[in-house]
């Protein structure tokens, strides 16, 4: 079998491009002279995880509130191939902007040179693609993830101890992002953790069972940090409901668990005490800010790095620039703050 990215470059070169007029970016605030909507292509990057599944539904809430033109939504299925597809449809059926999520930072290279050759600007939530320009990239600081997590962590075991990772993807930046930063701290602030890296690829299933067979290799275990609590969170409890280990909060052979996501069930987790922490990634500021510069993009507009208006701050990448939004930690005195989002979606 090909490789993956010579699979990719081979499907994309069979496709027939069509390229959609384009709106040429002016200096911020220009009028694109145009009369009518532009219309904005969105493509979401998998329905297996409740993150995802949050932000889905506030892209169609927020595509309502500012009144945009959006072709129909397609669904990559965490499949770059597919991302890849989809895009393209996107660009053949008129999109003036394309707004994606893609998972594998890495092969999303063609396309995104494919887009910027027809003058359609692409807003990246949540991933900075390694490689391509982006009009703009809507994401936390991932790295503040891991740092956050393992500071919790760090303090929660006392310095010492046993702690599995479940990372997310390696080929993803916010894997890598998370992951290095997790590392760094602790062999900085807390050496006499036995940090125990378990690659999942974003898979729950994969999680479990890696999950499993280190609490068995390791059953003095004492803390645990879940990268991606939408696809990790109820696979853990259960199996350490299974094992007899989910102990809440404060009592004996209490696993200490820190998460990042900020779903709901997370904060329901943290409020029964069988989680200590979450850090809540802005799925409904993704969704809002994503196509606030989908349209500022099809208007024309451009921006510079620096602190914004909305509490974040922009920052200049090697290859487009990057809106860094705020993501809180939720703990047991904050997990009630009507502020966050996962509070407040149904």
């Amino acid at each position: 079998m090909k490789p993956r990215s010579a699979r990719i470059a081979a499907m994309a070169a069979t496709v027939v491009a069509v390229a959609g007029l384009g709106t040429a970016c002016n200096r911020e605030g220009a009028d694109s002279g145009s009369a009518g909507k532009a219309a904005i292509g969105i493509d979401l990057p998998r329905a297996d995880s409740d993150f995802w599944n949050s932000y889905a539904q506030y892209i169609d809430s927020e595509t309502k509130t500012l009144g945009l033109d959006a072709l129909p939504v397609s669904n990559s299925q965490n499949d770059v191939t597919k991302l890849v597809a989809n895009v393209q449809v996107l660009q053949n059926t008129g999109a003036k902007a394309v707004v994606m999520a893609p998972q594998d930072t890495g092969a999303i290279a063609s396309t995104l040179d494919r887009l910027e050759a027809a003058k359609i600007p692409v807003v990246s939530v949540d991933t900075r693609p390694d490689k391509g320009n982006v009009y703009m990239v809507v994401r936390a600081d991932n790295k503040a993830y891991g740092t956050k997590a393992c500071e919790f962590l760090g303090k929660q075991l006392g310095g010492k101890g046993k702690v599995a990772e479940l990372q997310g993807a390696l080929d993803s930046v916010n894997g890598r992002d998370r992951s290095e930063a997790f590392a760094a701290c602790m062999r900085e602030k807390f050496p006499d953790i036995q940090v125990i890296e378990l690659a999942t690829d974003w898979k729950g299933d994969v999680a479990s069972a890696k999950l499993q067979s280190t609490l068995t290799a390791h059953p003095d275990l004492k803390g645990i940090y879940m990268q991606a609590g939408g696809v990790f969170l109820q696979p853990t409890l259960t199996l350490l409901q299974q094992k007899g280990l989910l102990q809440p909060t404060g009592k004996p052979g209490h696993i200490a668990i820190v998460s990042n996501d900020g779903i709901p069930a997370e904060f329901d987790a943290i409020r029964k005490g069988q989680i200590d922490a979450t850090v809540s990634q802005p799925a409904d500021l993704y969704a809002k800010y994503a196509l606030y510069y989908a349209k500022a993009a099809t208007e024309g507009r451009t921006f510079k790095p620096g602190p914004t208006d909305h509490d974040s701050t922009i920052v200049e990448l090697p290859n487009g620039l990057e809106d860094q939004l705020p993501a809180p930690l939720v703990t047991k005195d904050n997990v009630d703050d009507k502020a966050l989002w996962g509070n407040t979606i149904g």
